[in-house]
């Protein structure tokens, strides 16, 4: 496999993290994960956003904007580096969630940090249903999680998918999740992978009825 960054993204619940520790063993390299647990204000978020948000947000940008800069420390050309989310999904929330001045705010901090952080060779989005991620969110029971509503979830899926019908910045696949197993389905797993092998240019999707 040639590219040497994945990053795998997806709304809560979607599964990137377990996607991305799969990934890990079996290419290796350095796996990078998005600490949510370290964000102090996520839970206030999570019970009254239009209060939180800022904050959590800002905490957000700057957590992974630190992490992205220790990438630069990695040789690319020796070893494979895979993350459980893309830097770039940070404006996905905070276009969600910010009022316009806050917004106005966090566009001017972005645009002083973006331009350092590294782009992927290949982004993995995995696509799921609203009824697939709230049943994987209440499944793994997170403690910081059990305010959030279906209402938020619907409105996460819609612009996770508008940001990534356009985006262009690296090769892209786009994953149906919604009735796949490839944690606990060996079959499914190989295929998965053996997809995610090939070379990829623009968007490419994978559904499970196409390659059964």
């Amino acid at each position: 496999m040639k590219a040497r960054y994945i990053a795998v993204e997806g709304v809560i619940g979607a599964g990137k993290t377990t996607l991305a520790k799969l990934l890990h063993r079996r290419f290796g390299g350095q796996l990078v994960l998005e600490q949510h647990e370290e964000n102090p204000f996520l839970p206030d978020f999570y019970r009254e956003p239009k209060r939180f948000a800022f904050q959590t947000q800002i905490f957000f940008l700057l957590s992974r904007w630190q992490q992205q800069q220790e990438l630069h420390q990695i040789d690319l050309f020796q070893g494979r580096l895979i993350s459980d989310y893309l830097f770039a999904k940070d404006q996905i929330f905070a276009t969600m969630n910010l009022q316009e001045r806050e917004l106005e705010l966090y566009e001017k901090l972005l645009v002083a940090v973006e331009k350092t952080v590294v782009k992927p060779d290949l982004v993995i989005y995995l696509q799921s249903s609203v009824e697939r991620l709230l049943y994987n969110i209440r499944l793994r029971a997170r403690s910081y999680e059990k305010e959030i509503t279906e209402e938020y979830i619907v409105g996460l899926a819609e612009a996770y998918n508008q940001f990534f019908f356009h985006y262009k910045e690296s090769p892209l696949i786009v994953v149906n999740a919604s009735k796949m197993d490839f944690v606990n389905d060996v079959a499914e797993q190989e295929k998965l992978i053996k997809f995610i092998q090939e070379e990829h240019t623009g968007t490419s999707f994978y559904h499970v009825e196409e390659t059964a």
